[in-house]
């Protein structure tokens, strides 16, 4: 078969399965990996050309690696690292060591033991973080952790690739840890050296492709950067995926970034399907039904026990049993690098293709689960429930403080959330000198409403305890401000159970949903998708030169159709150069100079409005701005006369302000 038809084949069936599967909510990558599965040498066998499908979905692993490299650039990976750095350590090394220690128990090879830590210490990058996108969950608290993770996960390919490779000279060797690290000083090295070389000719590289104003050449430069520096990595021992993310990161240092994005992904995208086709060949029906408990055991493993340590390491980050639970479930499945983990140690006889194979199967199926999961989780409250006890050992001292630096405080307000709009009200509570409490969950937020001299506190608003900390009944009123529809919910709920009779205003991303909220009768529900979209409705009106009375009425009608607010329409006049109809006409001033002859005349006494077509719009006299009554007010020596009118007409009138002019060519002039 020729491989042309084998692509026709593959992408025939991936669009029908996806197709299919869309219908039942799953993801696009369940589809291929399906696909792939169902076209592969175990089921159908429709493709018979693996080696060059996986030489694709090699090239689609770089341009993967590539794409992520553009949206983490040093100074972002420089700013994310406190946030990343704990939860990252936590997650990765805990799973590997716990993986390890079983696979140890199991009498399985200790280099072998390794490659099954290294693969469960891995989630998948692509489904979680496009599953997130997909539930508009990434600004959660539960979505940050899990962004963070993965981040960092992506960062341990490094090290992970450079140590497998070494595993067969057995690790109770000294020579073997001295490798390891030299291998480690070399990508240290590699990439210092990378970053040293391109951190001016990269720049200079896109400014001359630029300035060709061709866009072929540009991709093509972008194209050469990606492979090119995957290939200089290959040859000193490092892999094409590393040299592949560094390039995206050199690349996410310029100018051309998100250029080079836009270029790129479609082609990443092709090429990236084939990878999660060619994942999906792997998958062994035979296998599935040879060894089905082992299979079975393994898809446990992941979805329950890796689940489990993704939660604890969330609680250990501090963040409350809802974002835990859902944290460990977001991070519960097979990774796209573990396969490429796997190829590398098969292909160093660390382990065999046999043994492997329940895992594959185990984690693809890990793959095709994890959306519906991801989807019915914020529904089973169990999984917090019991990690409830956690909770409260470790907000221990934070629920302590809270309750020693609010003692006796009443007819405060309580904000719960300390995004941009908790800042926002809070500065604002604070100089009208009306005292806050607010509650949040990003220790990073904490930390710097502290350091701008707020009392934000670390707690879990939607637990009742944080609340009666914060001396909820003897509040003014709650301003709920977070991003999780859910827990904004529980937050509400907690409230009335404690005092229902407490002002409560609320502010929600999206409009759907809304009315979960109503039901508890909040004092208001503020919709940022709902004020967002009458603001640009404002501004376009007022672009189009739309009359001022009638964008006050469409707003107001846009308002009505979706919720009450007493917002006003508040959008400044446009300047007159905005105005087409007025672009001909042009403000001058004109000073009033002794010995002119318009001195002690009023604009109406000169006829100017009605022989000169010019209007006096203002007249400054000293310190003060004469705006009323213009017309007859006697201009006097020194002032300076604003005039509106066509240039031709404008050089008219200055021509009266003139000393030299006498009364015959002032009559003359006005005539």
């Amino acid at each position: 078969m020729h491989f042309l038809e084998e692509i026709t084949i593959i992408a025939t069936v991936s669009v029908l399965v996806t197709l299919l599967l869309g219908r039942l909510k799953l993801p696009v990558v369940a589809g291929l990996v399906l696909s792939g599965a169902l076209v592969g040498p175990n089921c159908f066998s429709l493709a018979k050309d693996l080696k060059t499908i996986e030489l694709i979905a090699e090239v689609g692993v770089v341009f993967l690696l590539f794409t992520i490299g553009l949206e983490f650039s040093l100074n972002r990976l420089k700013n994310i690292f406190r946030q990343v750095a704990l939860g990252g350590i936590i997650q990765v090394s805990a799973t590997a060591t716990i993986t390890i220690l079983i696979a140890i128990a199991l009498d399985r090879p200790i280099q072998e033991a390794v490659v099954y830590g290294f693969v469960f210490a891995l989630s998948s990058t692509a489904l979680v973080l496009r599953t997130l996108n997909e539930r508009n969950e990434l600004d959660a608290p539960h979505g940050r952790f899990i962004v963070g993770t993965l981040i960092f996960q992506d960062l341990c390919i490094v090290p992970m690739v450079l140590i497998i490779p070494l595993l067969p000279q057995g690790l109770d060797r000294l020579s073997v840890w001295q490798e390891v690290g030299v291998a480690l000083g070399q990508a240290v090295l590699m990439v210092i050296t990378l970053f040293l070389c391109s951190r001016k000719l990269v720049p200079l590289l896109f400014k001359w492709v630029d300035a060709s104003r061709s866009s072929e050449v540009f991709i093509l430069t972008v194209l050469c950067l990606c492979i090119g520096t995957a290939y200089i990595t290959s040859l000193t021992g490092l892999s094409l995926a590393l040299g592949a993310f560094l390039a995206g990161m050199i690349v996410a240092d310029t100018d051309f970034r998100h250029r080079a994005m836009g270029d790129i992904l479609p082609l990443k995208d092709v090429f990236v399907s084939f990878f999660f086709v060619s994942l999906g060949m792997f998958f062994n029906f035979e296998v599935l039904i040879e060894q089905t408990v082992t299979v079975m055991l393994l898809l446990a493993a992941f979805l329950f026990g890796k689940g489990l340590i993704a939660s604890i390491a969330a609680m250990f980050m501090r963040f409350p049993p809802r974002a835990a639970w859902l944290a460990g479930v977001g991070l519960a499945q097979f990774g796209e690098f573990g396969f490429v983990l796997l190829q590398l140690a098969t292909k160093e006889n660390v382990v065999s293709s046999e043994a492997i194979a329940p895992l594959l199967n185990a984690g693809i199926l890990s793959m095709f689960l994890t959306p519906l999961i991801v989807y019915k989780a914020p529904h089973f409250t169990a999984g917090e429930r019991a990690l409830d006890p956690l909770a409260k050992l470790l907000r221990a001292k934070t629920a302590q403080e809270l309750e020693e630096k609010t003692e006796g405080q009443n007819d405060h307000i309580i904000i719960i959330g300390y995004g941009i709009s908790g800042q926002l009200l809070t500065s604002s509570l604070r100089s009208l000198s009306i005292e806050t409490v607010v509650l949040e969950m990003n220790s990073d937020n904490v930390r710097y409403g502290r350091e701008r001299g707020d009392p934000v506190y670390y707690a879990d608003a939607t637990s009742e305890e944080a609340l009666g900390h914060a001396h909820l009944k003897s509040c003014r009123a709650v301003v709920v401000m977070i991003n999780d529809h859910a827990a904004t919910e529980r937050v509400l709920a907690s409230i009335n159970r404690l005092d229902g009779n407490i002002p409560i205003f609320v502010r929600t991303q999206y409009m759907t949903g809304i009315e979960d909220f109503r039901k508890f009768k909040p004092a208001g529900i503020v919709s940022c998708e709902i004020e967002g979209g009458l603001e640009v409705l404002s501004q376009v009106l007022r672009k189009l030169e739309v009359p001022r009375n009638v964008i006050i009425k469409e707003v107001d009608h846009a308002r009505a159709q979706t919720m009450h607010s007493d917002r006003e329409f508040k959008e400044s006049p446009l300047p007159l150069h905005q105005h087409q109809e007025l672009k001909s006409l042009t403000v001058e001033n004109i000073l009033l100079i002794k010995g002119s002859r318009v001195e002690g005349k009023s604009p109406k006494q000169l006829g100017l409005a009605e022989k000169t077509g010019v209007l006096v719009i203002a007249i400054r006299r000293n310190e003060l701005l004469l705006l009323h009554r213009l017309a007859d007010t006697h201009l006097e020596i020194g002032d300076i006369v604003y005039c509106i009118g066509r240039k031709s007409e404008i050089e008219i009138v200055t021509e009266l302000f003139d000393p030299l002019i006498n009364s015959k060519n002032l009559k003359t002039i006005l005539s």
